[in-house]
């Protein structure tokens, strides 16, 4: 059958076949999880972008789509694919596991409210499970003060909380997140912090935008000595490289306020 002709579970299963035939040649035991993230990006180099891939009209499943990418499941994916290939395991199915570990509250797929919809919710969680650590503090970042009720506030964006349930526990997770202490590193300070940022460090954009944590992510990638943002462009429709600078990209956006700065350490 040609490709064109495969369902979207096959084409992912190929996908993840090929890049595990690549795989086969490397010795990512040697490498940093920084190294690894970065070299799994540049399999995703020119894919094709896709706004709200997880936003389904059906109940809440792990979707996995290797095919296209929003900015958060290009980090998600790219994370899974590098604990995968840490860990020597060759299964698809392992690789569902870990990004099921990846994408939901404590790794547990308990409905709508229990996927990390929140960015920076996503990185406290994934803090806890040992997969990487907010570094963001530590490179001298300002707490980030910050009443979180996007999703509530727009539910029309978000089928799933038509449902009074869903709606009902996701008002109480905001409140959650509301609640804890986060930090960020205005935009204005980012370029004389870029010499602490680590290629493969996953960059959270915060956001002016009332209500919300955090707008886009993407992964840290140098040229020339700059840190540049590796991801899902939607301007560009593509995931790619971006041509400006991390600090650049902060400050021609009004809506950025800053940035996130979270550090991958696999099992």
């Amino acid at each position: 059958r040609e490709r064109g002709a495969l369902n979207h579970q096959e084409q992912d299963r190929r996908i993840f076949g090929e890049l595990m035939r690549l795989w086969d040649k490397k010795r990512a035991s040697t490498k940093s999880p920084g190294q690894l993230m970065l070299e799994m990006s540049q399999f995703f180099l020119e894919m094709p972008c896709l706004n709200g891939i997880l936003e389904t009209k059906r109940a809440e499943h792990l979707v996995i789509n290797l095919r296209e990418h929003d900015c958060v499941t290009f980090v998600e994916n790219v994370l899974a694919l590098t604990w995968h290939v840490r860990s020597q395991e060759k299964s698809f199915e392992a690789f569902r596991r870990y990004l099921q570990k990846i994408r939901y509250r404590q790794g547990r797929l308990q409905g709508y409210s229990s996927r990390l919809h929140y960015f920076s919710d996503w990185i406290y969680d994934n803090q806890k499970k040992g997969l990487l650590r907010d570094v963001t503090a530590e490179l001298g970042g300002k707490p980030l003060r910050k009443v979180i009720h996007f999703m509530t506030t727009h539910p029309d964006l978000y089928p799933a909380l038509k449902g009074m349930a869903n709606f009902r526990k996701m008002k109480s997770i905001e409140k959650t997140i509301s609640a804890r202490p986060l930090s960020f590193i205005p935009k204005d300070e980012a370029r004389d912090l870029e010499n602490h940022i680590l290629e493969g460090d996953i960059i959270a954009i915060t956001t002016n935008t009332e209500g919300l944590d955090v707008q886009h992510v993407g992964l840290a990638a140098k040229v020339k000595n700059r840190i540049h943002l590796l991801h899902a462009s939607k301007e560009e429709g593509k995931v790619a490289l971006s041509e400006k600078t991390l600090y650049r990209y902060l400050m021609e956006d009004h809506t950025h306020s800053g940035m996130m700065v979270a550090r991958v350490y696999l099992p």
